[in-house]
């Protein structure tokens, strides 16, 4: 216990130092691009006299005052202090934890619709806070993960090659694309991963007859023990090339949409593949580490990492973790999981309406 509580400490200094060390240089930028696209409104144009350019102090004062104040009368500035919705997020991060926890599912995957929808962040912001909210789990967990045996570097490897890399190309997509593309298709993602999630059954142990030439090329086989039989089991994968096509389309969502990969990296690996789901599990949160890194690196060269934002929704999910596990015990798991799949429903349909309105 101490031992994970220390790498979870490590993980989460590592990414608070890096969103505050990128913080300077994303602040100066756009201070900036703020004092050039002054500039160029008051350069006079081509071929004006320089009388037009060069109007009155007072009316110039004038105008921007009378902008600012229907900016206000709109509601396009928020009235609370600086310190309001990092507060909340963490908060809000807190409860999410501990049902993410209990309902068996990421955290990734819960935090950047509920955030978008009812928090006031641009979308991209919520999306580079998801990508360090899932990377920050998959940190923590990965080495226990591969010490027993519960994550294949084997398997890990080929597969984190392909997403790693369709993942980088997710999140240039989703950041080139306009904000309302991105919302509907998000919002149908959404509501695809809730039908996964209510209509998927896991295999605890699938019979794999035959290995693939493809598995048996990369090595795709080992063997675990199982803590709660006390057996050795030896698994291996079938379905080879249909599983590493299918994380081609996995590495551009999750690098897309901040969503984290691991509502996908299961089904596939366990269902499709055939290894065990404790191997599947475990290899897919190691696999985030990975594919969630490269996608992390094009947010935060884009200034779409905020420390206000990332810092908080950290703390919070892994302190509520800690406390859904706690709480694992006494609550009812599947009544949780069930109320999961509906908020996912009602945070889907809300970002396809949100999409449809912008």
């Amino acid at each position: 216990m101490f031992y994970t509580v220390k790498r979870g400490l490590v993980c989460l200094c590592s990414i608070v130092l890096l969103t505050l060390a990128c913080a300077p240089a994303i602040w100066a930028a756009e201070e900036g691009t703020a004092a050039q696209s002054q500039s160029m409104q008051v350069q006079p144009a081509a071929g004006q006299p320089a009388v037009a350019a060069a109007q009155p102090a007072a009316t110039t004062d004038a105008v921007a005052a009378d902008v600012v104040v229907e900016e206000t009368a709109g509601a396009g500035i928020d009235a609370h202090p600086w310190w309001f919705w990092p507060t909340a997020l963490l908060f809000f991060c807190f409860i999410l934890g501990i049902i993410a926890v209990m309902a068996g599912v990421g955290g990734g995957v819960l935090f950047v619709p509920l955030v978008s929808g009812f928090f006031p962040f641009h979308l991209d912001f919520v999306r580079g806070a998801g990508l360090m909210v899932a990377l920050a789990g998959a940190l923590a967990a990965g080495p226990g993960l591969l010490r027993r045996n519960f994550a294949s570097l084997r398997l890990a490897l080929p597969v984190a090659l392909i997403a790693s890399a369709c993942a980088i190309v997710g999140a240039m997509l989703g950041l080139a694309l306009p904000a309302n593309i991105v919302q509907l298709c998000l919002g149908g993602t959404i509501l695809g991963i809730a039908v996964l999630l209510l209509i998927s059954k896991n295999s605890v142990r699938p019979v794999v007859e035959k290995q693939d030439a493809l598995s048996i090329a990369f090595g795709m086989q080992g063997m675990f023990l199982d803590p709660s039989t006390g057996d050795v089991v030896e698994w291996k994968t079938h379905r080879t090339l249909a599983g590493l096509l299918l994380f081609i389309v996995i590495g551009v969502m999750a690098g897309m949409f901040g969503l984290g990969a691991g509502w996908a990296n299961v089904p596939v690996l366990n269902l499709l593949m055939g290894v065990p789901l404790k191997v599947g599990v475990g290899t897919s949160k190691f696999l985030l580490s990975i594919t969630d890194t490269s996608a992390a690196w094009v947010y935060l060269n884009q200034g779409c990492v905020i420390p206000l934002m990332a810092i908080p929704s950290i703390v919070g999910l892994m302190l509520g973790s800690v406390v859904g596990v706690r709480l694992l015990a006494v609550a009812k798991p599947k009544f949780i999981r069930y109320m999961v799949i509906g908020v996912l429903f009602f945070s889907g349909a809300k970002a396809l309406l949100k999409g449809l309105s912008m």
